[in-house]
């Protein structure tokens, strides 16, 4: 490494066998210009301190699994290239986990919150009449897939979560990667459940919660437009909110 361009990869660390709360701890990575800071973290749990934790799996901005603090922002570590972070490779980088998460250790979020609210909006289709097997699939145009196509490439790494001042502020918030599928489930023309998620999306902790920042949309690696889906189901709840005292008993779709 004497005759290698080395970095400060700056690391909150998070035990809690041994720690109350968060430290920092710094390491001298050497520098790769092709280098992520995933490769800087796996050098380090390599080379320095095998205790080192963190997710990830693909390599590729796929799974999602490998979101964290990067210099303050959420970011895939995966595509947050080093060399968009130091100056002729040299510098500091700072790394954390997730924000308006709990920490399990190191870089590791606790995502349970998440999958309560993920499972609490029915992300899936739902039929209140089912077709007899023998008249076929159902027919979708490509009008109505592309109504909603953008919405379904959420990977589920939850920067738009740490991004949300909402989420920071209010944990009860379903938030907006959850609310965005929602709505993708709503936006299906095979799908009749747009009633039943309503209970969750047009509840105090549903899409009324946002305050339209777009932080979420602005961090989302997929330009998946979280803050579009809710405000448009905020769109449609009210009107479906008129309806409802205009026309008493009418039938939902």
């Amino acid at each position: 490494m004497s005759d290698t361009t080395t970095f400060t990869l700056e690391v909150l660390r998070y035990n809690p066998e041994s720690d109350d709360v968060p430290h920092a701890e710094s390491f001298s990575v050497p520098y790769q210009e092709d280098w992520v800071v995933l490769d800087a973290l796996n050098w380090v749990k390599d080379n320095v301190d095998g205790s080192l934790t963190f997710r990830w799996s693909c390599h590729m901005a796929v799974c999602g699994s490998c979101g964290m603090m990067v210099n303050n922002e959420p970011v895939l570590s995966c595509k947050a290239f080093l060399r968009d972070y130091l100056k002729d490779g040299k510098g500091t980088i700072t790394v954390g986990a997730l924000k308006n998460f709990p920490v399990e250790k190191d870089l590791v979020i606790v995502m349970d919150s998440f999958m309560e609210k993920l499972e609490a909006v029915k992300p899936w289709i739902i039929r209140t009449t089912e077709k007899p097997v023998e008249e076929g699939t159902f027919i979708q145009l490509p009008k109505q897939l592309k109504r909603f196509k953008h919405h379904t490439s959420c990977i589920n790494c939850l920067l738009c979560y740490a991004a949300c001042p909402q989420v920071g502020l209010n944990p009860g918030f379903i938030g907006p990667a959850a609310l965005a599928l929602a709505h993708r489930y709503n936006l299906d023309s095979r799908d009749q459940g747009k009633d039943l998620r309503k209970d969750v999306t047009a509840s105090e902790y549903g899409v009324w919660e946002c305050t339209f920042v777009s932080a979420c949309s602005e961090v989302c690696p997929k330009d998946v437009e979280p803050a579009g889906a809710i405000q448009e189901q905020k769109i449609e709840s009210s009107i479906d909110w008129a309806l409802d005292h205009l026309i008493p008993g009418r039938k939902a779709r």
